[in-house]
């Protein structure tokens, strides 16, 4: 395993950012979705983390945006990417390490994420409907999943509702 370095993304990483996601996915349809966050008001600065080598090169970006749970505010992870070539050494769980991190550090509480169920629960995460956490979509049960980030603080109920540019 690998040491990686992980910060917050600057403008300057906006080209890498989208780089890391049209490699990563098959479609360019989460890169745009991440340059369509920005935008939005879910973007919160500090919430988007890049993982790089030793050499400064980023290769893996993971981010946080605001969603809400019923009416109570949440962050939802997506998309995750990792340039494929470095997928598998731990650039991506450190990318995500550090986007807890930082949301827990500005006062965040919650976090949903829908995804791979046999990954994200290393993070922590568990599967939401156990906490009544459903989608107004049909997803299967186990990819959504959720993490109180203050164990004080239990996970609310709810539908989860997701930032406009999502589609959800």
């Amino acid at each position: 395993m690998r040491n990686w370095t992980t910060r917050a993304e600057t403008g300057a990483d906006i080209p890498a950012v989208r780089d890391i996601n049209l490699a990563a996915f098959d479609t360019a349809g989460e890169a745009d979705l991440v340059d369509a966050l920005r935008a939005d008001p879910a973007w919160i600065e500090g919430l988007s983390l890049l993982s790089a080598d030793e050499h400064g090169t980023v290769v893996g970006h993971a981010l946080l945006t605001r969603c809400h749970i019923g009416d109570v505010p949440a962050l939802c992870l997506a998309p995750c990417a990792v340039l494929p070539e470095y997928q598998r050494t731990g650039a991506g769980s450190a990318a995500i390490r550090a986007a807890l991190a930082a949301a827990t550090d500005l006062g965040e509480r919650y976090v949903v994420v829908l995804g791979h169920p046999d990954y994200y629960p290393r993070f922590g995460f568990g599967r939401a409907s156990t906490h009544g956490i459903g989608l107004s979509i049909e997803v299967p049960d186990e990819a959504l999943m959720a993490l109180a980030l203050d164990p004080g603080h239990p996970l609310p109920a709810g539908t989860v509702r997701y930032a406009a540019p999502f589609g959800i």
